[in-house]
């Protein structure tokens, strides 16, 4: 039989061969649906890889997995020193606020910029596994997220201590707080994503980042109050720095859970904002990282 079929593929194109007998390109990107489909099934993968990760980011260190408490806590300190007590920056804030304000700033931002940071490598520095084993790639940088987020919560231990230090003691407003985070978390993972796919073809990338991050840090409202720091500024420089997405999932954590920080300290329709930052960079991102990922792991 197979030498009466011979002659029909005979001058056949390689391509139509291959597709007669029903072979594929090795790695080949699937349609987004099929994609998000695979990504689905390796979730389990995806939270112990997660998991692995940050077990194994102080495993080095005698203090151990205390350091997830105690690292976004010393950031915390110096910003005080530095901005709240040195330079003054927390004009126009109470001193009963200004440090639960200032610590949610530094943990809100940390969580952003610590997954952009493990994004820029996630495929770069992982090309061992990228390329011995077949999985959805985009698993590496929703690892990576998750892992930040996962560090997160061991923080908000210290700020849910810090607030009620300070005065701000559990209400129905810290409910809030839950869905403000699960928008900065698909925000983050989107950003990851970007971040995976530039990273995974220019290494040099990450050198550029802790550059932008700073800059974005000090436009972000971390240790200060945008209103009042640019009052007599034009207008649509603060509405910019208030509207942007650090600044608006800031806010939205620091209402939560900070009772001297009403409404009033809020841009209007804050939480539009806070949804389409991460409708956007959610969807855009994973798209992004998806077209590119056959190229992942070659060259």
């Amino acid at each position: 039989m197979n030498s009466a079929l011979q002659p029909l593929d005979e001058g056949l194109p390689p391509a139509e061969l291959a597709a007669r007998h029903g072979l594929s390109v090795s790695g080949a990107r699937p349609a987004l649906p099929e994609y998000v489909r695979r990504l689905w099934g390796r979730r389990h993968f995806v939270v112990a890889f997660s998991s692995a990760k940050l077990t194994a980011q102080y495993s080095q260190a005698k203090l151990g997995q205390i350091w997830q408490l105690v690292t976004p806590l010393l950031n915390a300190a110096v910003y005080y020193l530095i901005f709240g007590l040195i330079l003054g920056t927390r004009r126009g804030i109470p001193h009963d606020v200004f440090i639960p304000f200032l610590v949610t700033g530094v943990f809100i931002f940390n969580f952003t910029q610590s997954s952009v940071t493990a994004g820029v490598r996630a495929i770069s520095g992982n090309l061992g596994l990228v390329r011995a084993l077949h999985f959805p790639r985009a698993a590496l940088p929703v690892s990576f997220a998750l892992q930040q987020l996962q560090q997160l919560l061991y923080s908000m231990v210290i700020l849910v201590v810090v607030a009620i230090a300070f005065g701000s003691y559990p209400g129905p407003r810290w409910v809030l707080a839950l869905p403000a985070l699960a928008l900065q978390f698909v925000f983050n993972v989107g950003l990851t994503m970007i971040m995976a796919r530039l990273g995974s073809r220019t290494p040099d990338f990450a050198q550029l980042m802790p550059f932008v991050l700073r800059t974005w840090m000090y436009a972000s409202g971390v240790m200060y109050s945008i209103p009042v720091m640019l009052e007599g500024k034009p207008e649509w420089i603060k509405v910019a720095l208030q509207h942007n997405p650090l600044a608006v999932y800031m806010d939205l954590v620091r209402y939560a859970l900070i009772h001297g920080y009403g409404a009033d300290n809020l841009p209007a329709h804050i939480w539009l904002y806070g949804l389409g930052w991460a409708v956007l960079l959610g969807v855009a991102g994973f798209i992004y990282f998806w077209k590119a990922e056959e190229q992942y792991g070659r060259g």
